[in-house]
């Protein structure tokens, strides 16, 4: 029900009641009448209601109902009001919380971790004979080939670890590519990598959303993975 319906609602009650429109809608201060003053009034219009032609029992009792639905539904909007405050408040811990983690995004397109290790899933859509990562420098050359043996279907997870120092220490990112064989050689096949989340922001129909290195803003209700530690 709108304000728009309550209003009128509101109206209807206290014109059954003989309260003149000017008397319902403001105080002398201006402000606008509440439960309070509705008994007030209501209370008023019962001590001084014609003896003989008094308000039927049923009538009264309408009206009441009637106007604890209205209140009812005013302190529900009071309510839903605190609850999105409250989920506000909580997407900012929460976008607060990843700053300086990583998070599964899919891609190609790894930066090593404070460790010194790019991580990432492969996502088989069948059981694969034979599963390899090769990992390249931003110019092409492959710098490793990681070889995941068969897998069943589903995300399988890797790792490389032992990155030599000059690849680190040019701090560009690592293209990743995954290839499997799933009964007609080797084909490629999806990959997702953890990224560094550098910024978060909260606001709009989106809600969190994240920066992450490489990858610019994603929202958060797509991650589905994370992990501590950053990127270098």
């Amino acid at each position: 029900m709108s304000t728009v319906d309550n209003n009128q609602s509101l109206n209807a009650i206290l014109d059954k009641l003989g309260i003149r429109e000017t008397e319902q809608k403001t105080r002398a201060d201006g402000s606008s009448l509440g439960q309070e003053d509705f008994l007030k009034l209501m209370t008023t219009q019962l001590q001084n209601q014609d003896p003989f032609a008094p308000m039927e029992n049923a009538e009264f009792i309408a009206q009441m109902a009637q106007f604890s639905t209205v209140t009812g539904i005013t302190e529900m909007g009071e309510t839903l009001k605190g609850l999105s405050s409250q989920l506000s408040e909580f997407r900012i811990a929460t976008a607060t919380n990843l700053l300086g983690n990583s998070v599964l995004v899919p891609g190609t397109k790894a930066y090593p971790d404070s460790e010194g290790a790019v991580h990432g899933v492969v996502d088989l859509p069948a059981a694969s004979g034979a599963t390899n990562v090769v990992f390249k420098s931003m110019q092409g050359e492959v710098l490793h080939v990681e070889d995941l043996g068969a897998r069943a279907s589903g995300l399988t997870g890797f790792t490389w670890e032992d990155i030599p120092q000059e690849v680190l220490d040019a701090n560009e990112y690592i293209t990743v590519e995954a290839f499997a064989d799933q009964g007609s050689g080797l084909e490629g096949v999806s990959t997702s990598v953890f990224g560094e989340v550098l910024a978060a922001s909260t606001g709009g129909a989106d809600g969190v959303q994240l920066d992450v290195r490489g990858y610019g803003d994603i929202s958060a209700n797509e991650v589905v993975r994370f992990r501590g530690g950053s990127g270098t």
